[in-house]
């Protein structure tokens, strides 16, 4: 049995049965049978449907929303952010699709020659707890609107979430078996990417759970996208400007509960202004209101789960014997751990090396641009910068200089239908969203005409 337990009051909130070796091949079997007639669709069909899911999502977000935050403990507020996030993303792909894969013409010799876009088949999701929608929702949106079918183990501590995202698609008036939820625990997922109906999968979670899916997927020569961890910079240069920073740094950190991939996680603060910017960034911390999930006024809720919370005191812990400065917070009750802010963090320290996933922040001194970037170049991880600063021409200069995915300057580091989004080094490969998103999981087809 799959058990969900509400982090903040420790209730049993849904249990589902754990689907049988034989379940799991017959919902495979009904997805690729599904899929033989679902790839003859129009994009005008599919579009229909997926406007019909954004707006089924808008409907009723509140009860999607609250099943959340039962869950896995998001502030209620964040939670409806989320599923109308989740709506933008099916409306992006319903009216972009035809565009993004639109055969390309090529000119050659031949009489006609042009490489067209095709769906491959069935495409497993093996997705996190910490945005139980919105992971979801962007891999699935491009996914059937490319003509592909999906299945989806997701987190066991959110299986309610998972059930109603396939209710998303039902309400829709998707066809059966276009989107499936699997009910399964990890040990299970080897022998669903082995399944030969199984042609891709996309993993959005832990490093060791990345590698997993990727040796599994490898040896079976099967498409992988992983979208791993993240220890995001947020460098902060002395001419910025220090109130807007510091409300974008403060969301960057706490949003979810610091329980992001792509959350700004390491403070980097130039010399000349860390007194007075560590001042005021306290401050804002300190204003941040916890509390009950369930409350519109809550920001900081608990984190998923209490183990989780103990291995974030257990970085904060050896970042203090190790000369760190708790400046704001470091108390744990439970699954609940409060904002928490750290200073005279070095390179050295688990907050600076590792990946904090939780309400703690380190700040890091640096004098130069070149200590700058090699200060967030250290990291084993690669999903994105934030560069705060007024002078445009620097942020231009830089860019190029740091490893990472994406760079965002004067921003936090974020998701958007429109844009590519994923990792470098340790943090994954390939691409979600925009038209690199749903490219990934189709055939590039050469097709070359001749004429005698």
């Amino acid at each position: 049995m799959i058990k969900s337990v509400n982090p903040y009051n420790q209730k049993v909130e849904f249990e589902t049965q754990e689907l049988t070796i034989e379940e799991t091949e017959s919902a495979i079997d009904q997805a690729h049978n599904r899929f033989l007639s679902w790839r003859t669709t129009s994009f005008a069909e599919r579009s229909k449907l997926m406007k019909a899911a954004g707006e089924e999502l808008r409907k009723n977000k509140e009860e999607y929303a609250c099943t959340m935050t039962l869950e896995m403990g998001k502030p209620i507020s964040q939670a409806i952010a989320e599923i109308e996030k989740c709506a933008w993303v099916c409306d992006y792909y319903a009216d972009q699709a035809a565009h993004h894969l639109a055969p390309k013409m090529i000119e050659t010799d031949a009489e006609e020659s042009y490489v067209s876009y095709e769906p491959i088949g069935v495409v497993l999701a093996v997705m996190p707890w910490n945005y139980p929608f919105w992971q979801v929702f962007r891999f699935a949106a491009p996914a059937l609107m490319a003509g592909n079918v999906g299945i989806l183990k997701h987190a066991s501590n959110v299986m309610r979430s998972a059930d109603n995202i396939q209710k998303v698609f039902e309400r829709a008036g998707f066809p059966e078996n276009c989107f499936t939820h699997l009910p399964l625990s990890s040990s299970k997922i080897e022998d669903v990417i082995k399944n030969p109906k199984v042609k891709a999968v996309t993993l959005t979670g832990s490093t060791p759970a990345g590698k997993a899916v990727a040796a599994t997927a490898g040896s079976e020569i099967k498409k992988s996208v992983l979208e791993l961890g993240g220890s995001n910079a947020l460098v902060v240069f002395e001419d910025c400007n220090v109130e807007k920073t510091i409300e974008k740094a403060v969301t960057a950190r706490y949003q979810n509960t610091g329980q992001s991939c792509i959350a700004g996680k390491r403070l980097l603060v130039h010399k000349n202004i860390v007194d007075s910017f560590t001042s005021k960034f306290l401050e804002a911390v300190k204003e941040l209101k916890s509390g009950d999930p369930l409350q519109e006024d809550t920001y900081i809720g608990v984190m998923a789960r209490e183990d989780l919370a103990e291995e974030l005191e257990e970085q904060l812990n050896k970042t203090v014997d190790a000369g760190g400065k708790i400046l704001l917070g470091g108390n744990r009750n439970k699954a609940y751990f409060e904002p928490t802010v750290v200073g005279n963090v070095t390179s050295e320290m688990p907050l600076f090396k590792e990946e904090t996933f939780g309400p703690v922040i380190g700040i890091t001194i640096f004098e130069t641009e070149d200590e700058a970037v090699d200060l967030v170049n250290q990291s084993i991880f690669g999903l994105g910068v934030s560069l705060f600063t007024e002078d445009h021409d620097r942020a231009k200069r830089l860019v190029p200089r740091f490893d990472d995915g994406a760079v965002f300057v004067n921003d936090l580091v974020k998701s958007d239908p429109r844009l590519p989004f994923g990792g470098t080094k340790i943090s994954g490969y390939g691409r979600e969203l925009s038209i690199d998103g749903i490219q990934e999981f189709v055939n590039k087809k050469t097709v070359y005409f001749n004429k005698f």
